[in-house]
């Protein structure tokens, strides 16, 4: 588990529980920073979230996991819909949020920790807030979506939201485009950090996909795109289904 001290995306989140203020910075392995607006985004109401999201969650049935579930957005709005929702992520202040602001079932657990679950414990599971890009790669991808086809049911879907990383023309970007390239990673993988005040977290890959690359990992996976929502920007939502 990640210490206190390199929990810096946690902490931004506990400190916005607390004061309702905070900022996140994102700094990739190639020097280069990007500021966010803040962690309040983890904690909008449904009515606030964009036309894509709403339209998602019309596809979620059955025993929810929302993976990567920060503040608890998603997991609270289905919670109060009537469904059954485990929440987790890797970060302990983030549960402790959850936890909070009344979420029943959250659970200090990373994305590779899913197979502590026992087979069939689910019916949907949640990638969303761009969380597609928790798989870190391509290998990992289909490492995690085969521990995925275990702990769910033969109906199950996953909803994951991505990235398209094609569709910039900040220089900075495709200059790292080129650079993954160059060492053998997927044009979208990002080796980020997130910092907050004097907290800095561990290095992790994060991974954007195309619709077509993402189709590429699904592939022998034992899931496959049913649709796909769009957004106003280059941001997307996948609905992958269990092969039968």
């Amino acid at each position: 588990m990640i210490k206190p001290t390199q929990d810096a995306y946690g902490q931004e989140i506990w400190n916005y529980q607390l004061n309702q203020e905070g900022y996140e910075i994102v700094e990739r392995d190639d020097g280069y920073i990007d500021i966010s607006s803040g962690p309040q985004a983890y904690f909008t109401k449904y009515k606030d979230w964009p036309e894509y999201h709403k339209k998602a969650m019309t596809f979620v049935h059955g025993r929810v996991l929302d993976i990567g579930c920060g503040a608890g957005r998603h997991s609270l709005y289905l919670q109060e819909q009537g469904s059954s929702v485990t929440g987790i992520d890797q970060s302990a202040f983030a549960i402790k949020v959850c936890k909070q602001r009344g979420l029943k079932e959250a659970l200090n657990l990373s994305i590779s920790d899913i197979h502590k679950f026992n087979k069939n414990s689910f019916d949907t599971i949640l990638m969303l807030g761009n969380n597609f890009g928790l798989f870190g790669s391509y290998k990992r991808a289909k490492i995690l979506l085969k521990k995925m086809n275990r702990i769910t049911s033969p109906q199950a879907c996953i909803i994951a939201e991505s990235n398209d990383p094609y569709q910039t023309d900040n220089p900075d970007h495709l200059e790292y485009q080129k650079l993954n390239k160059d060492r053998n990673r997927m044009a979208g993988q990002l080796r980020i950090r997130i910092r907050f005040r004097k907290y800095i977290g561990k290095w992790f890959d994060y991974l954007l996909v195309s619709k077509k690359e993402m189709e590429n990992i699904l592939k022998n996976s034992g899931w496959k795109i049913k649709q796909f929502i769009d957004s106003e920007k280059s941001m997307y939502i996948a609905i992958i289904k269990k092969c039968g």
